[in-house]
């Protein structure tokens, strides 16, 4: 199984296969994300979240494929959903498309490199959701996820895994870890 070594202004590299970066919300590890993927271009696959706004009030989340596919996830108008999060009413079930990407890549096996934003209390309403991290964690295929800070059973196992690293996402590396990523990542998908 081919590992990331990634510096880190470390002496020691990291070697752990996955890498999940954590923050207070808002430090900016969607941003991460997203730049990682550009540096990435077709060597990636997933999907990122990121808010709906309108007249400058945020209105829910969206979920957009690295493609550009876009289907809310959580929305103030979703107020029939079961499911709930602050405000927002969430659909799990519009995160399974995405869910079938993420497999197929893992299934075709041609070194791409996952990227999930976010395991999260939306997304962790979808039981498919889960077992889907689980088996890209359990790939040979490197995954790089962003993850809720606070403690949630689920997030708080993965987090403890021997083949994970987590990373804090601060002010001082948030300009400077996808570029650190994307080095410890070339090598295992080339």
């Amino acid at each position: 199984m081919s590992s990331l070594t990634i510096s880190e202004g470390r002496k020691t590299p990291l070697k752990e296969k996955n890498v999940l970066l954590t923050s207070p919300p808002g430090m900016g590890k969607t941003t991460v994300l997203i730049k990682l993927s550009e540096l990435l271009k077709d060597k990636a696959a997933g999907f990122y979240t990121r808010e709906i706004r309108q007249n400058n009030r945020r209105q829910g989340f969206e979920i957009v494929s690295l493609e550009g596919k876009r289907i809310p996830l959580a929305h103030v108008d979703f107020s029939s959903s079961p499911y709930r999060v602050s405000k927002y009413g969430v659909k799990p079930e519009n995160l399974e498309d995405f869910l079938k990407e993420i497999k197929d890549a893992l299934d075709k096996k041609d070194n791409k490199c996952l990227l999930i934003d976010e395991i999260g209390k939306m997304e962790l309403f979808n039981e498919n959701f889960k077992k889907t991290v689980i088996e890209a964690l359990d790939s040979k295929v490197p995954v790089i996820a962003t993850i809720m800070s606070r403690g949630e059973p689920f997030c708080n196992a993965l987090k403890k895994r021997p083949d994970v690293r987590v990373m804090e996402v601060t002010r001082e590396n948030r300009n400077q870890l996808p570029s650190q990523l994307f080095k410890g990542i070339k090598s295992c998908i080339s």
